[in-house]
């Protein structure tokens, strides 16, 4: 099983990273009735931070930003999908208690874990990079002023302007 396949199926939602329950069922060779089945006999072990069930709005931003279902006739959900997080699926992969439940669970964590990693690593560049702006700005406004009076063109000597009063003798 592919990390890359794994993590096109991980998905923003309410904030959180989430994986639907039709893209588990395929994974785990059941059918997504079956999986809502399991869940459903045991739901006191999915709670909302494990697992909610998306509304219709949100299943309509998804099928329109990615396009995951199709509209028409019998293409179309009866059952508005479950979504799992991180601790959901590892909950679901004990629900279901198959070996094959099992490799499937440590190849979603390994790609939850890249999701993760890669964030941290985008983030620690992103500061870094900022540090650097920051840097240069300084550094950029220094040399400007001294160009500025390097280039300004030699201002002649003035008389000055107003009374003078000689020196007593």
């Amino acid at each position: 099983m592919d990390l890359l396949v794994i993590q096109n199926k991980v998905f923003t939602i309410r904030g959180c990273k989430v994986m639907l329950d039709f893209d588990l069922a395929e994974l785990y060779e059941i059918e997504t009735r079956t999986l809502k089945q399991a869940v459903r006999r045991n739901i006191e072990r999915f709670p909302d931070d494990f697992m909610f069930e998306l509304t219709s709005d949100e299943l309509a931003s998804l099928r329109s930003q990615i396009v995951i279902l199709k509209k028409g006739r019998g293409s179309h959900v009866k059952y508005l999908p479950f979504a799992f997080t991180e601790q959901g699926v590892a909950m679901l992969s004990s629900v279901l208690n198959s070996y094959k439940a099992i490799q499937v669970y440590i190849t979603i964590m390994r790609a939850f874990v890249n999701i993760r990693q890669h964030y941290l690593d985008s983030k620690e560049l992103r500061d870094r990079i900022e540090k650097l702006e920051d840097e240069m700005q300084v550094k950029f406004n220094d040399i400007h002023q001294a160009l500025s009076y390097l280039l300004a063109p030699p201002q002649k000597e003035r008389r000055s302007v107003g009374f003078k009063q000689k020196s007593a003798k």
